[in-house]
């Protein structure tokens, strides 16, 4: 299944924080990384009183399922330190399920396609650098949603080299 991530840090060097669950995605058996976008950094979406966050979006394979793949997601961001503060608060390490191949979820501990995924810069302008022509699930054209969807203070920072 080819899947869609987005990474996001605010705490403890932030661009290491994404550099390093790249290559811990790398290392599990069931994923085969596909490709990265650049880094951004945007403000944070929550509280103010928070550092701006470094962002971006990967695509992989995997045969995993949604719920056995968000285990595995669950279980780096507790390597890197991740703590529950408070809503869209600070965090060391944030990894979310975008889109799973075409399907949708839609349940308690998961929502794919991601709730959000239209209305984040963040999310859809490194989505649309590694895949254009994407389709989102009841959302339509990437193309179509990046108008609505204003880049405001995003900017790349740096690349990623798989």
């Amino acid at each position: 299944m080819l899947v869609y991530i987005g990474l996001g840090s605010n705490l403890e060097n932030p661009l290491q924080q994404i550099k390093t669950a790249i290559d811990d995605l790398q290392s599990l058996a069931d994923i085969q990384v596909m490709s990265v976008s650049s880094l951004y950094q945007s403000a944070p979406m929550g509280p103010a009183d928070q550092p701006d966050y470094i962002n971006a979006v990967l695509s992989l394979k995997t045969t995993l399922s949604p719920h056995h793949l968000l285990d595995a997601l669950q279980q780096i961001e507790q390597l890197h330190g991740r703590v529950r503060k408070r809503h869209w608060g600070e965090r060391t390490l944030d990894l979310d399920i975008l889109l799973y191949g075409t399907e949708t979820v839609d349940d308690e501990r998961l929502k794919v396609p991601h709730p959000g995924i239209a209305q984040r810069a963040f999310v859809l302008y490194p989505l649309a650098e590694i895949a254009p022509e994407l389709e989102i699930p009841g959302l339509g054209r990437l193309q179509d949603l990046l108008p609505l969807c204003p880049q405001g203070d995003l900017q790349q920072v740096d690349k990623v080299h798989l």
